[in-house]
């Protein structure tokens, strides 16, 4: 009883999805003895449902999503996870299969308001007991609950998105990871150069005009519909934010600078093309800046001074920050001074 009141404790603890996700796994592991655990989470890309694990603990090794091994992966379709398609069609709690090593694994999708966007696969060597499956169902209640709660306290409750309390803890651990590091240091001195972390800030171009003209209940279908485009247009294991008003972040994880502009640019096409109900044609300016050591507050008005110059020359266009200094239109000594009396 006292170990599982630890890992409760423990388990309860954590304001971040990975560390609470570590947790469970381990009360499992440690409490029932399971050979391996994975968190899986699943997310729709392009109007296919994929599969792509969070976090992994094998052999007494924990793996996370920031992990090169598994970060860089894209995910599966579900449907290369047969049993998982069949318990969440069955909408059951759990289903277990004999897999073809002759170890079982145990699929259980997170239900939360009739939706699954996080299943554990737990795998042991042999069945489970009726007692083992009650300490485990009791672990994951608290679990499911916990995660509920995390939810609500990091979503923008408009649009869904990633609010902007939990910009700073993400934007950290992407200037930290070290996701596309080879082994091999050649291939990691060429990756460094050719790849780089970005930054980008959103702006919905005339919002005001369509509060105005249309009122604020077609201006929240707008931020909403615009919300569905960024989750379209960018990866899963990209991040997206919306900071309040007509106002997104967006953490692109690492990709060429070419490669880079072209996703931004793809994104802006796509709301252009966009028919919005009512309302009709909506545009949006964007700027971007690449993720460097500096703060984040530093790196964010390198970005927003991208999107100003966006909004100023016309709107409806993609400006890079570092392209923008080499051009000239941005002087980076008067930008220093006027840091300087700001931040003094």
């Amino acid at each position: 009883m006292e170990s599982l009141l630890d890992h409760l404790v423990e388990i309860t603890g954590h304001r971040d999805h990975d560390l609470l996700d570590i947790s469970v796994m381990s009360a499992l592991i440690n409490m029932v003895g399971v050979s391996e655990a994975r968190a899986l989470e699943l997310f729709q890309t392009r109007g296919e449902l994929m599969v792509r694990p969070r976090v992994w603990i094998a052999a007494g090794k924990v793996y996370t999503m920031d992990n090169e091994f598994i970060s860089s992966d894209v995910g599966e379709p579900i449907v290369a996870y047969p049993s998982l398609v069949t318990c969440i069609a069955q909408r059951k709690s759990r289903y277990e299969e004999v897999r073809t090593d002759g170890h079982r694994s145990l699929w259980v999708p997170i239900w939360q308001n009739d939706k699954v966007s996080t299943c554990l696969e737990i795998v042991h060597d042999k069945p489970f007991s009726m007692h083992t499956l009650q300490v485990m169902e009791g672990i994951l209640s608290v679990y499911r609950n916990y995660q509920s709660l995390l939810e609500y306290s990091e979503r923008d409750s408009l649009t869904g998105l990633l609010n902007r309390k939990t910009f700073d803890e993400r934007f950290a651990r992407l200037a930290n990871s070290k996701l596309n590091e080879p082994a091999d240091k050649n291939d990691r001195r060429q990756a460094h150069e050719n790849k780089s972390q970005w930054l980008a800030v959103v702006d919905i171009d005339h919002f005001k005009r369509v509060n105005d003209v249309f009122g604020h209940l077609y201006g929240d279908e707008v931020l909403i519909l615009v919300a569905n485009i960024l989750r379209a247009s960018f990866r899963a294991q990209d991040r997206i934010f919306r900071f309040g008003g007509e106002e997104f972040v967006i953490l692109l994880r690492a990709t060429t600078l070419e490669d880079a502009h072209m996703v931004f640019e793809r994104f802006r096409m796509n709301v252009e093309k966009h028919h919005f109900p009512q309302v009709g044609q909506i545009t949006v300016s964007l700027g971007f800046a690449a993720i460097t050591p500096e703060t984040p507050v530093v790196i964010l008005g390198h970005a927003d001074q991208a999107l100003y110059h966006a909004k100023e020359t016309g709107r409806n266009r993609v400006c890079h920050y570092d392209d923008l200094v080499k051009k000239g239109v941005i002087d980076l000594g008067k930008q220093n001074e006027s840091s300087v009396e700001i931040f003094f």
